[in-house]
């Protein structure tokens, strides 16, 4: 046992091979590397799988044994300074590296065919790899330094990542704002970091502590100063989990590739922040108001994520605001000291949301193979309906993580999120009024999402296709741009490059242009062929991904389902999750859940599910077409602008959607305040360094050259002139300086 915890530390080397050789492979045969390109896709999962394996074996180790590891290696010693690494192997970090693995795996897979139609198929397995690289560190460091380091290389991959298609202006400002936004938060924590090694003297999380605590106990800190810090660090986790107000970055990420989305809202980035409070959270337990201040920021952005979510077209927009919510629900448990119930949400929150992004993949992935579908339209909702009859595979895996995220029994997150509505109302009966009236939006706008997508009927009138020669049909570029190409230059479009591009895990090769990326089955060569000659109706309806796209879906609905009973105490032998964070609870005084008393239960159980049902049934009036009758078309209408005009004398309706589609105008305001003052005062400072300080400069220097071409044209070879220049000069000065004297005596 003990040899298996030592060797915890390999966990972030294990897939950091694959980004070394492709890069290595790039630059040195670059020709051979991107031809065998989706090679790479095997060795990727292989070592994360490995990873899965040994993070497993830790887990079992940890529910088994009950205990804390810790291993530290000096980096630099002197004689008042310490500098070490180690690896921390406790709950919290088998936890993370379980959900991190087991997500990753399937992202991969998944992404092994979702991105074989870009050039930057080999770049996008790099950047993944070494994310994972980057989170498994983060997630065993056993110090403060170690932590910021790696903490900082995720923000980077999050950078390369969501900036994936960086030509494209959208995806180029995402990354940049998502960059700029987290470097605000980054500095906190580096400042608060700083500022506990000043008191305590240590980075190291159990020294920090056991000093802190004793300072604390013999009140021998400054409490504004130590609050300020706290306060400081805590900014850091408010940033990468996107809480309110450093939580702009988050919808604007889903400019990257969908698998990067699913990836990042699942068990990465926007985990960490979360990761983060929870590994800090016995220096917050005793430092005055911090742990009031993580409760508020977390129940505002659970309502604003809810909010903001209900009147979003794009679908992946509205499983980013999601996931804003679900960690404000997170947040608020850890400021209301629930560390369990924190945890359980953070399990099963991760892996239904990884389900809901991959099949959302799975819409996006069918639209864009719809003839005339530009990339704008295949997100877009309003535009969709009436897909269960084409992806019902997809369907169905959307409709269980729409479920579970609900809060619907006996799916994962109805456990989860049940404790957290429970022990708000013992920490703050506010708080729990919002908490559980969340819920209800929650069940709205996730509904609103899977109605609007798969039920009705398909939203594109294709007659302007169906047997019209001049009609046009789109590819999806690589960057995101329509590439328009009429039928009648049908040959040019055969001209396809000829080169295959087979899938490691299928033997199935498709054609593929270099500047385009089309899924399986998109417009090869038969598929055009058939369009323009056999069926012209062949290709107007989307169709079900191809089975390396559904695998991962089925495996993540298996956990969806199932994954809650680890958290089930209806025995406290059989509590897994109890077992598990045994050795935390025990240090944060939290005693092991009882028996379950079902009356309470049941009670708490039928009211939570109830709201649920309740805003379930709100959606479906508005959204589902059987409901949608002449008395509410027009609220529909209002609220979703499926038509082109919006009636004005909804005033209140039409306001409440452009609060909520305008992000609540908190962009609007972070412009104006800060964006364009922040640039006027850039050209401020820019025209005083050209125009003041260049000027200058360039002042004395013009000034130089003008006076020695003035003496140059004065001296003449005689030194009897030079000297009666300077004794009439000197003359000159002397009188002067009689006459001064003689006027002031």
């Amino acid at each position: 046992m003990q040899e298996t915890y030592q060797y915890g530390w390999i966990l972030p080397f294990v897939p950091l091979p694959v980004p070394m050789l492709i890069g290595v492979g790039l630059l040195l045969f670059p020709t051979a590397t991107k031809n065998l390109r989706r090679m790479w896709a095997f060795p990727s999962i292989l070592l994360l799988s490995i990873v899965m394996i040994f993070s497993t074996n830790l887990s079992i180790q940890q529910i088994n044994s009950s205990s804390i590891h810790q291993y530290v290696w000096s980096w630099t010693l002197d004689n008042d300074f310490a500098l070490e690494f180690g690896c921390l192997v406790d709950p919290l970090t088998s936890i993370m590296s379980m959900l991190i693995s087991t997500v990753g795996i399937m992202v991969l897979v998944y992404s092994d065919n979702y991105m074989a139609y870009d050039q930057g198929y080999l770049k996008f397995f790099a950047y993944m790899s070494f994310f994972s690289t980057s989170m498994l560190g983060l997630v065993i460091s056993s110090n403060l330094i170690q932590i910021y380091f790696f903490w900082e290389l995720v923000g980077m991959c999050s950078y390369l990542l969501i900036g994936f298609w960086f030509t494209r202006p959208p995806a180029a400002n995402a990354c940049q704002k998502a960059f700029v936004t987290n470097r605000v938060g980054d500095f906190g924590l580096l400042l608060g970091i700083l500022g506990f090694y000043w008191i305590t003297g240590s980075f190291e999380f159990r020294d920090l502590f056991e000093i802190f605590n004793n300072l604390i106990y013999n009140n021998q800190v400054n409490f504004s100063f130590v609050t300020l810090c706290a306060a400081l660090l805590f900014a850091g986790a408010v940033a990468k989990s996107a809480q309110f107000p450093l939580h702009v970055w988050l919808p604007d990420a889903m400019e990257g590739p969908t698998p990067i989305s699913a990836l990042i809202h699942a068990a990465t980035m926007v985990a960490a922040g979360v990761f983060l409070v929870a590994r800090l959270l016995p220096l917050f337990m005793v430092i005055p108001h911090i742990m009031d201040l993580i409760s508020l920021i977390g129940i505002i952005t659970v309502l604003l994520g809810a909010t903001l979510a209900i009147a979003q077209k794009d679908i992946k927009r509205g499983l980013a605001y999601s996931t804003m919510s679900q960690l404000g629900y997170m947040m608020l448990a850890l400021g209301m000291g629930s560390y369990r119930s924190a945890l359980f949400h953070l399990i099963t929150h991760a892996y239904s949301k990884a389900l809901l992004f991959l099949g959302s993949g799975s819409v996006i992935n069918s639209m864009e193979t719809v003839v005339g579908y530009s990339p704008d339209k295949s997100q877009n909702m309003v535009l969709m309906g009436g897909l269960t009859k084409h992806v019902p595979i997809t369907k169905t895996a959307f409709l269980l993580g729409t479920l579970s995220l609900c809060g619907i029994p006996p799916l994962a997150c109805f456990w989860s999120k049940d404790e957290i509505l429970n022990d708000s109302w013992l920490y703050s009966p506010i708080f729990a009024i919002i908490a559980w009236a969340t819920a209800g939006l929650t069940a709205f706008y996730m509904f609103r999402v899977y109605l609007l997508t798969f039920e009705g009927h398909f939203n594109v009138h294709f007659q302007n296709y169906s047997g019209n020669q001049n009609s046009s049909f789109y590819s999806i570029s690589l960057w995101g741009t329509g590439c328009s190409k009429r039928i009648n230059k049908k040959f040019s479009l055969l001209k396809m490059n000829n080169k295959g591009s087979s899938s490691f895990f299928l033997k199935k090769t498709y054609r593929r242009d270099e500047n385009v990326r089309k899924k399986g089955g998109g417009l090869s060569f038969i598929n055009i062929r058939t369009f323009l000659f056999e069926n012209k109706r062949a290709f107007f309806y989307p169709y079900e991904p191809d089975n390396t796209m559904l695998f991962p879906l089925l495996l993540l609905v298996l956990f969806t389902v199932f994954v809650g009973s680890l958290g089930i105490p209806f025995r406290t032998d059989f509590d897994i999750l109890t077992k598990w964070l045994a050795p935390s609870s025990n240090f944060f005084h939290q005693k092991a859940k009882d028996l379950i008393d079902w009356y309470e239960f049941l009670k708490n159980a039928i009211l939570s599910v109830s709201i649920a049902y309740f805003g379930i049934f709100i959606a479906s009036f508005l959204y589902k077409p059987i409901y949608c009758s002449f008395k509410n078309f027009d609220l529909i209408n209002s609220f979703v602008k499926l038509g082109p005009k919006r009636k004005h004398g909804d005033k209140i309706l039409n306001a409440l959607y452009d609060w909520s589609y305008n992000r609540a105008y908190i962009d609007v305001f972070y412009t104006t305040s800060f964006i364009r003052r922040i640039r006027k005062l850039s050209q401020l400072t820019h025209f005083f360094d050209r125009q003041i300080i260049d000027g200058i400069t360039n002042g004395v220097g013009v000034m130089s050259f003008f006076v020695g071409e003035g003496i140059k044209y004065v001296g003449g070879g005689r030194i009897s002139s030079y000297l009666f220049f300077y004794f009439s000069c000197g003359a000159f000065f002397l009188v002067v300086y009689f006459q001064f004297l003689n006027h002031l005596f």
